[in-house]
């Protein structure tokens, strides 16, 4: 394509030609999961998603020589990123574009430079917004489709960035595994866990839900702090977060972990949504209401998004305990799979983890930056 311009996202016109443009893209793809758009839309409102409070976004539209879309940006100036890892990167997030290398190099420029008005050294991503919500490009994997919180994309998105400079940072991986088999691997070193650290699992007490969230989210920071691109979540982004999980979630599956009394761990499993979500077009009404309460029930696999266990408790096989709690507990509701995802390349112990309890990598995701 010779002749295609990039134009800022304002108002409310072009912020849907925005969120509704992906259906375009994906039109007879089988594997893809069309977005809640009032969620999509959620994400964009400065006053009601936390990310606003703290850091700025730009989407961008691309458009060809009669004024149609044919690719959308946004980029993302990620101050809590800058301001804990001081490495100068700014991030692009919502890439969408038809195959075309001067429609994704225009993009590229859009986002590119905006950030580089705001003293961006790189680019990196894709994340929509941050590493707390869906990121990464499907690099590997792409025969089925992605679960709740995961990404999917054309396979031709590998070489719209590599073509453009971008190389890869780092890789995450996806995990598939039965559940059947964790008790067989893991019952007896579970009791004798038990009784050496005098560790206990116990289920979030959603009659004490405000306790209960402080709690985890004081974990969650603790115990990811040593992740590559980690940075801590605000309390505001992860109550966010978690009123949308408890909502969903089956209670009995959401895990903290304690030793001596002391909560020292958790993990959340969630149920598949994007089963019901592949169905309802993007749409809660008027009918994919039905649709979503119709395909919940067929439900069989979940994704564990988050496990972490403080410094200090590591590297003592507590994990095993809320792997296998979690097995038994979705077990007794139907479940029968589940995917742990995402896991860092460079986290060596989770990935043997992961399988030595039989999981098969089965998706990767890649981190992608160049210089500005």
């Amino acid at each position: 394509m010779n002749t295609c311009k990039t134009v800022p996202v304002s108002g409310k016109r072009l912020l849907n030609e925005f969120l509704r443009f992906p259906w375009r893209v994906y039109k007879g793809d089988p594997n893809w999961v069309p977005p809640l758009l009032f969620q999509q839309k959620e994400m964009f409102d400065e006053k009601r998603f936390p990310f606003h409070f703290h850091s700025r976004v730009q989407p961008f539209l691309c458009m060809d020589s009669a004024g149609k879309t044919v690719g959308r940006i946004c980029a993302v100036y990620n101050k809590r990123h800058l301001d804990f890892h001081g490495d100068g990167r700014g991030f692009f997030g919502f890439f969408e574009a038809f195959e075309d290398q001067d429609i994704a190099d225009a993009l590229f420029k859009a986002a590119s430079q905006w950030l580089k008005e705001r003293g961006c050294t790189h680019i990196r991503g894709p994340a929509n917004f941050s590493m707390n919500e869906e990121c990464g490009l499907l690099v590997d994997g792409f025969d089925s489709p992605p679960v709740f919180m995961m990404t999917y994309n054309p396979r031709y998105y590998i070489g719209l960035l590599e073509n453009a400079g971008f190389s890869k940072v780092m890789d995450l991986y996806a995990y598939l595994g039965t559940l059947d088999s964790f008790p067989t691997r893991y019952d007896k070193v579970s009791k004798l866990l038990r009784r050496r650290h005098n560790a206990s699992i116990r289920p979030l007490n959603f009659k004490k839900i405000k306790e209960e969230l402080e709690l985890t989210f004081s974990i969650y920071n603790s115990s990811w702090e040593n992740n590559w691109g980690f940075i801590p979540m605000t309390r505001e982004e992860f109550l966010h977060i978690a009123k949308d999980f408890t909502k969903i979630a089956d209670p009995s599956l959401i895990l903290i972990l304690t030793v001596n009394g002391r909560p020292v761990g958790f993990s959340i499993a969630l149920p598949d949504l994007n089963v019901a979500f592949r169905q309802m077009n993007g749409r809660m009404l008027p009918l994919g209401i039905f649709k979503y309460f119709y395909y919940k029930r067929k439900i069989k696999r979940l994704r564990i998004p988050a496990m972490g266990i403080i410094k200090g408790y590591r590297g003592l096989g507590l994990d095993s305990l809320l792997y296998l709690e979690t097995a038994l507990k979705a077990m007794e509701n139907g479940y029968n799979s589940g995917e742990f995802s995402w896991v860092l390349e460079s986290n060596t112990k989770m990935n043997i983890s992961s399988e030595r309890m039989g999981a098969k990598r089965y998706k990767t995701y890649r981190f992608y930056e160049r210089e500005i």
